[in-house]
């Protein structure tokens, strides 16, 4: 067991600096569930420190902090109800799991920007991809295991009542140890990026823009407020869309692009159409390098897919604030889940992501902005991300916090995953 490394007291953008008095690192379940039984004991709260790639104080604590990584990293397959499992330990990565499962002839549905993300903490906060048909990484959780508060290795199946709090819980009833993906068979997926388009046409065709693809982005800077930096298209091999007439109408990209304008394009996954296995595609950056910006402010709101035609507009409208404190803004879409604390629960969503500059003195009023201006579509606010409003973090019937206090109350009725983003 290892304590203290002061190299994570930050999260990764370095906008957050965690009060955890120490951070203790097990070798075995057996060690973690005496950490945390101890820990309990003497009156300090715990929690779940992964990859640190949140942006939001939803991982800080004042008491310890505990580290999965030494609970293992290999993932295995295992036959399940609904067919082949990947049994994937939390503290292991997407950049690490996938191209075994690719190796044995397994996929999961979609996977996040950017795969340098634990899967545990990628679920609990609700992180995903982008399709019109594809929900966040949550929903491909079959089962969960868990160190609860007294002690006890607790595993909530999909058939448990429980199990809808469970996998999205923002780490609130412990520390997960272990957690059962479904699979598909492996698939090869193609990527391919068009350029400076016209704005007011995307915005009037965005939801067959968003349909074009199996997974769709669309970037903007609004430098130009008139003008889409570029539309990314993932695709299946053997499964093409129908593109977008605004897409049809010109020819992708013949170059390597970079999400962010001006940025080097060689921390990006391969485009111009050429096929690769799914893990090597559908992230926006290569696992082996450093992902977006690197120094950079993320925040990122859920709305209905009716807010579609207008969130462009809405936002070109403001251009003059947003424009200066911002790298980069990306709209995907992702499938509605019954999750108990998903922003997208019940709700088919657009998303639209914001990467900042990292400086918070520009970003606070263009973000405030940008809330404001989105505000008729009842935004919701990704826990992970910063927010200049906190409510929209829980806007009034979004979510089904009885249950999920409920839930908290029999497994941690002291307390002990508590903290300042969703007290006890």
């Amino acid at each position: 067991m290892s304590a203290r490394d002061p190299s994570r007291r930050t999260n990764w953008a370095g906008n957050v600096t965690y009060r955890a008095r120490e951070l203790v690192e097990p070798g075995s379940t057996e060690e973690l569930q005496e950490v945390v039984v101890a820990a309990a004991r003497a009156g300090h709260r715990v929690r779940a420190l992964g990859t640190r790639h949140s942006f939001s104080t939803v991982a800080d604590t004042d008491g310890v902090h505990v580290g999965t990584r030494g609970l293992g990293t290999s993932v295995r397959l295992e036959d399940g109800r609904d067919g082949v499992l990947a049994v994937a330990p939390a503290g292991s990565t997407y950049a690490e799991i996938a191209p075994v499962l690719h190796a044995r002839g397994r996929a999961l549905h979609n996977l996040g920007s950017l795969p340098h993300i634990s899967v545990a903490g990628a679920c609990a906060t609700g992180t995903h991809g982008s399709g019109d048909h594809l929900g966040s990484l949550a929903t491909a959780v079959a089962a969960i295991e868990l160190v609860t508060a007294s002690g006890d290795l607790v595993r909530i199946d999909s058939d448990d009542a429980d199990f809808a709090g469970a996998v999205l819980s923002l780490g609130a009833l412990g520390v997960v140890t272990r957690l059962w993906l479904h699979t598909e068979p492996t698939y090869d997926v193609g990527q391919r990026v068009w350029e400076d388009l016209p704005l007011g046409e995307v915005a009037e065709q965005l939801d067959a823009v968003l349909g074009s693809g199996t997974s769709v982005s669309v970037f903007t800077d609004f430098v130009d407020p008139d003008r889409v930096t570029s539309v990314w298209v993932k695709e299946r091999v053997g499964r093409p869309a129908s593109l977008a007439p605004c897409l049809a109408s010109r020819a992708p990209s013949t170059r390597q692009v970079h999400p962010v304008p001006g940025v080097d394009p060689a921390a990006a996954t391969p485009q111009q159409g050429i096929p690769g296995p799914w893990h090597e595609r559908l992230p926006h950056f290569r696992a082996s390098h450093v992902p977006s910006v690197g120094e950079e402010l993320q925040s990122e709101l859920f709305l209905p897919r009716a807010a579609a035609p207008h969130l462009l507009p809405a936002l070109a409208a403001i251009s003059d604030v947003v424009a200066p404190a911002l790298l980069v803004h990306e709209i995907r879409s992702v499938a509605a889940d019954d999750l108990w604390l998903s922003p997208l629960r019940h709700r088919d969503s657009v998303v639209a992501h914001f990467t900042w500059r990292p400086e918070p003195a520009l970003v606070q009023p263009a973000l405030r902005a940008v809330e404001d201006a989105l505000a008729p579509w009842e935004p919701r606010a990704h826990w992970g991300k910063i927010t200049a409003t906190p409510e929209l973090r829980v806007p009034p019937g979004a979510y089904d916090r009885a249950s999920f206090d409920a839930l908290r109350l029999r497994l941690d009725p002291g307390g002990v995953f508590a903290n300042d983003l969703l007290p006890d």
